[in-house]
């Protein structure tokens, strides 16, 4: 084993926001082996782009989505679900364009969604984005917990059911897998940086495909099964619930619809790992957005309207686990295992930036540090080496116990889900993006373009607000009957 400690910890692939200043303005790209930026060259494409984006979008949200259908009815639920559609890809679109300052080729690249804020609006908001997303990426680990414990148990029920009978009780408890969805991830937590994930990314988004295109098939053959068509055109009817209820439920789908949909918080950070030009990274991340933003409303838009067409008033909160399908129960299996190893991939993609986050900080406060900035080179099989940095080691792992404790203290998945929707929607999937590209484009105070940027944004802090109070009541109504570590279904 080889140590390694000092200011050369700082230029490692680890820490994908760190600046180098003798690097970035020595270097013009020229090596075969380096970026304009002095940095090891990237290899993304639109393909490995897309797969990190399909394993952020396409998430345990898409379970819910029968559910939100529901809420709204048969009008407003698709509309709804492609009008945020429509809006992640716009502004997306424009966030992307914000990844080099200046000129979209040879500019100043961002490496973090931070990094951008800073170079286009800075002070302030620099500081305030910056809670936001780290704020709402240890909300997402906390719900991806909630949502893998939830599919582990579902397995466990549906064999329950299979071997007991449908209306047996079958209880079981979410403590035991949210801790050992803790410890794979404190394992997968110890892979250095978002560029060598990319392979975890193209396992999830498979396993995305899988669960969702069996969920979608296990509705249309209930549609089937039934006769017809359930539900009605303005959702769930009042007389199942009462006027308020109906209210707060088509406000948390709101949320929950949003948080189907939210990347944008690591949108800069997958852009940064596309290759050079030609062509720009810009036009490449736009490519990718379009295909994954597309094929995710499409497989959305199936799943929740098939769900809601099979189950109409009594749709799940969660589509595969909620049973309102017992079998063949072995499909369902593979389903949720399928969730359980998205999940463990979509954690890793999500917590990347936070983990790079804290750690440039670290480097930068205490550079001469040796439990922050030394590694230790582990020799693998096959003559690979694998570098161990100590911070790293511990930093992550308190990270992922932290998550584990507070999904064991609140698995309400559904209300979860459409808090953290509502939290980070219209800030930094709207706000941020829009703020930054009219910076950018010098687009002119109270021009109509300026005005319909505003009225944008405006419309989506409405939605939010509304959206985050539904689900805050969500929550308040489960903490009546809820007692902490003791949840069972």
């Amino acid at each position: 084993m080889v140590e390694k400690s000092g200011a050369k910890y700082q230029q490692k692939v680890g820490f994908p926001s760190m600046d180098v200043s003798s690097l970035e303005l020595g270097h013009t790209g020229d090596s075969k082996f380096m970026d304009d930026d002095g940095r090891a060259k990237r290899t993304g494409n639109v393909w490995t782009a897309s797969a990190h984006i399909i394993t952020a979008v396409i998430g345990s949200g898409v379970l819910s989505l029968a559910w939100a259908i529901g809420q709204l009815g048969w009008i407003a639920g698709p509309v709804v679900m492609f009008l945020f559609g429509f809006v992640t890809y716009y502004t997306s679109s424009l966030l992307s364009d914000c990844y080099r300052t200046g000129d979209p080729i040879s500019g100043k690249r961002n490496y973090t969604y931070m990094d951008a804020v800073h170079a286009y609006l800075g002070g302030f908001k620099v500081k305030l984005c910056g809670w936001i997303q780290y704020l709402n990426i240890l909300g997402v680990a906390i719900g991806y917990t909630i949502a893998a414990s939830i599919s582990m148990m579902a397995i466990e029920r549906s064999n329950c059911f299979h071997k007991n009978g449908d209306t047996s009780p079958c209880p079981a408890s979410s403590n035991m897998y949210m801790i050992i969805f803790g410890i794979t991830e404190i394992l997968f937590s110890q892979i250095p940086d978002f560029d060598q994930i990319w392979w975890l990314s193209i396992v999830a988004a498979i396993m995305s495909f899988t669960y969702s295109t069996i969920g979608l098939a296990l509705g249309i053959i209930q549609v089937i099964a039934n006769g017809g068509v359930k539900g009605s055109l303005t959702g769930i009817s009042i007389g199942t619930v009462t006027e308020m209820e109906k209210i707060w439920r088509s406000l948390q789908a709101f949320g929950d619809i949003a948080f189907a949909y939210s990347y944008s918080i690591i949108l800069i950070e997958i852009q940064d790992t596309i290759k050079s030009p030609p062509p720009s990274e810009t036009k490449v991340m736009k490519r990718a957005t379009l295909i994954s933003v597309g094929v995710t409303t499409l497989f959305y838009l199936l799943c929740g309207c098939t769900g809601y067409a099979a189950f109409g008033d009594l749709a799940p909160g969660n589509l595969l686990t909620g049973f309102g399908f017992f079998n063949p129960y072995w499909l369902l299996d593979i389903a949720n295992a399928a969730i359980v190893i998205h999940l463990v991939g979509a954690y890793q993609v999500y917590c990347q930036p936070l983990f790079a986050f804290v750690e440039k900080w670290a480097v930068q406060t205490w550079p001469d540090l040796e439990f922050i900035t030394k590694e230790i080179s582990i020799s693998l099989p096959g003559s690979r080496t694998y570098n161990l940095n100590l911070f790293r080691l511990v930093w992550r792992t308190i990270f992922v116990v932290i998550t584990t404790i507070i999904s064991m203290l609140l698995p309400f998945f559904n209300d979860v889900v459409g808090f953290l929707g509502a939290l980070g929607f219209w800030p930094l999937t709207v706000y941020f993006p829009i703020e930054m590209y009219i910076v950018q484009k010098k687009v002119e105070k109270w021009s109509t373009r300026w005005v319909c940027f505003q009225m944008l944004s405006l419309a989506c802090l409405v939605i939010t607000i509304a959206a985050a109070a539904g689900s805050i009541a969500g929550v308040i109504t489960d903490l009546q009957v809820y007692k902490p570590f003791k949840t069972t279904y």
